[in-house]
C-alpha cells in the first residue's frame, strides 16, 4: 500500500472535489484528490463523440446568478452557448398533446392553466421566506417539513391535470416521488437558486446555456492542473482521525493529512468507515438523505428536423416512459440531439425493463410527439444514474419530511478534521453543479482557516 503525506486530502473528483482541490493546490497547499472511479467528473459525465459531437450524460445546464461555474469556464477558456428554444414546447396530458410558447400552455382548460398559475405565484410567495443558510429556522419550518410535497399539492391544487403536471415538474428536480420529499426541502431548494422561475425554467433561468464542449470541457482542464495529485480508481474506505490529522484509507493507498475534505453524495458517504464514529446528527443525516433514480437518455439525428416542424424539442408528459425531452444539441447546426430524462418512480420502473424493451418504450413515445423520424435514431445513448455504484442516484440527495429540522444544522458542519462539500451543502444553487463549486471554494477555505487559526 502507498502511503502519502500531505496537508489536505480530499475524497470525491466530482466539480465540489476537484474545485477544493484546485482551489488548494493554487493556494501553494500540497493535496491528495482520490476518486473511486476511473474518471472525473461525478454527476457529470461528457461523452465526446467521433464526429467531434458531445453528449453530457449528467449535469450538463448553467443559468444566470451562477457565478462561481461561469468563473470556471472563464479561467479555463470555455464558452457557452444558448439552449435552443426557438418554436413551441409541448405537453402531453391525457393523450391529448397541446402545443404552446412561454411557461404555461394556454390551451389547456383556463382552471388547469389558472391552478398551474396560483400555484407558482404562491411557491415564490413561500419561497422568499426561508432562509437559505439555514432554513430550518423558518418561521413555518416545523410546519412545512413535517408535510410531503404531494400533501401540500393535494391540498391546494384542486385541478387532477394540473396537480399531475406540477408533480412532475417539482418532484422530478429531485428526482423521486412527490411524497418523498419535505415541502420545507424543497422550498429551500428552489430558494436557493432564487426561486420557482429559475428552477423550472429554460431561457433566463436553470436551463439558459450550456458550456461549449459539454461540462467536461471545465472538468478535463481542472483535472490536468491538478495533475498527478489526482489518483483515480481509489475508493475511501475509511477515515480515522486524531488529534494531529487524518488518515484516509482507500484499497491501494493511505492518505496523512492535516484535514479532509469528503465531496461525494451523502448517501455515499455513509459508506465510509470513520473512526472515531461520527456525531450522531451527522451519522443520521447520511441516512437520511437519499438520492432519487434518474435515466438521462440522448436520442442523435443526423440533423434537428424537430426545429423544422417549429418545435422547440422541449415537451413534458407525466407518467410516461419520455417524461420530459429537451433539444440537447451542440453548438453546431448537426447533429440533432433530443435529451429524454425519466425521474423518480417511472425511472424505478423503466429500470427494471431490459435494454431493448426500455429502448423500445423511449422511442415510441418520442414518435408519437415529434413523427416517425424520431424512433429512428443514428445512436441511442442511456446513463441510468439509479445503478452508478459511487452516485448512488440522482443528481441531487433530498431531505424527505423531518429532516432539515432535526438533522439540517449538520449539512456543513466539520466533524473535527473532517469538512463536507457537495452541492447538498450550498446555501446558493443546491442541486447544481454552480452549488457543488461553490461548496468546494468554500471547504478549502474552511480547511485553511482552521489550520491558520491553530496557528499551522
Amino acid at each position: 500500500m502507498a502511503d502519502i503525506d500531505v496537508d489536505y486530502c480530499v475524497v470525491g473528483a466530482g466539480f465540489a472535489g476537484l474545485t477544493a482541490a484546485l482551489r488548494l493546490k493554487q493556494a501553494g497547499q500540497s493535496v491528495a484528490l482520490l476518486e473511486a472511479r476511473d474518471r472525473v467528473g461525478g454527476r457529470t459525465f461528457t461523452e465526446v463523440r467521433e464526429d467531434g459531437a458531445w453528449i453530457d450524460r449528467g449535469g450538463a445546464w448553467v443559468g444566470p446568478g451562477q457565478d462561481r461555474i461561469y468563473a470556471l469556464m472563464d479561467e479555463f477558456g470555455v464558452p457557452s452557448y444558448k439552449q435552443y428554444t426557438d418554436g413551441e414546447a409541448m405537453m402531453v396530458v391525457d393523450g391529448k398533446q397541446y402545443r404552446y410558447e412561454g411557461t404555461i400552455p394556454l390551451a389547456m382548460s383556463p382552471w388547469v392553466t389558472a391552478n398551474l398559475g396560483a400555484v407558482f405565484l404562491e411557491l415564490g410567495s413561500m419561497c422568499k421566506t426561508i432562509p437559505v443558510h439555514a432554513p430550518w429556522e423558518a418561521k413555518r419550518a416545523a410546519e412545512w417539513d413535517r408535510i410531503s410535497l404531494a400533501k401540500w399539492l393535494g391540498d391546494n391544487v384542486m385541478s387532477r391535470p394540473a396537480r399531475e403536471l406540477l408533480e412532475t415538474a417539482i418532484a422530478g428536480c429531485y428526482t423521486s416521488a412527490a411524497s418523498e420529499v419535505s415541502l420545507l426541502f424543497v422550498l429551500y431548494q428552489m430558494a436557493s437558486g432564487g426561486g420557482p422561475g429559475f428552477v423550472l425554467g429554460v431561457k433566463g433561468a436553470a436551463q439558459d446555456e450550456r458550456p461549449v464542449g459539454g461540462m467536461g470541457a471545465v472538468y478535463r482542464p481542472m483535472a490536468a492542473e491538478i495533475g498527478d495529485d489526482l489518483h483515480l480508481g481509489q475508493p475511501v474506505r475509511g477515515i480515522s482521525q486524531d488529534g494531529n490529522g487524518v488518515t484516509v484509507r482507500s484499497e491501494g493507498m493511505a492518505v496523512r493529512a492535516r484535514r479532509a475534505i469528503v465531496a461525494v453524495p451523502l448517501a455515499i458517504a455513509s459508506q465510509i468507515h470513520y473512526e472515531p464514529m461520527l456525531p450522531v446528527d451527522r451519522s443520521f443525516l447520511h441516512q437520511r438523505m437519499p438520492s432519487g433514480a434518474i435515466l438521462k437518455i440522448a436520442a442523435v439525428y443526423e440533423e434537428p428536423f424537430w426545429r423544422e416542424d417549429g418545435l422547440s424539442g422541449q415537451s413534458a408528459a407525466p407518467g410516461s416512459p419520455a417524461t420530459i425531452t429537451i433539444d440537447a444539441g451542440t453548438d453546431a447546426a448537426t447533429p440533432g440531439v433530443l435529451c429524454v430524462i425519466v425521474e423518480g418512480p417511472i425511472a424505478r420502473e423503466l429500470g427494471r425493463l431490459g435494454e431493448a424493451e426500455r429502448r423500445k418504450a423511449v422511442l415510441g413515445e418520442l414518435a408519437g410527439r415529434f413523427g416517425e423520424r424520431a424512433g429512428s435514431p443514428v445512436d441511442y445513448i442511456e446513463q441510468n444514474w439509479s445503478v452508478e455504484r459511487y452516485s448512488g442516484g440522482g443528481m441531487l440527495s433530498h431531505a424527505p419530511t423531518g429532516v432539515l429540522t432535526e438533522f439540517g444544522h449538520a449539512l456543513r458542519e466539520p466533524c473535527g478534521r473532517i469538512h463536507w462539500a457537495g452541492t447538498e451543502s450550498s446555501a446558493q444553487m443546491c442541486g447544481w453543479v454552480d452549488g457543488a463549486v461553490r461548496s468546494g471554494e468554500r471547504a478549502a477555505r474552511e480547511v485553511v482557516d482552521c489550520d491558520e487559526s491553530a496557528g499551522l
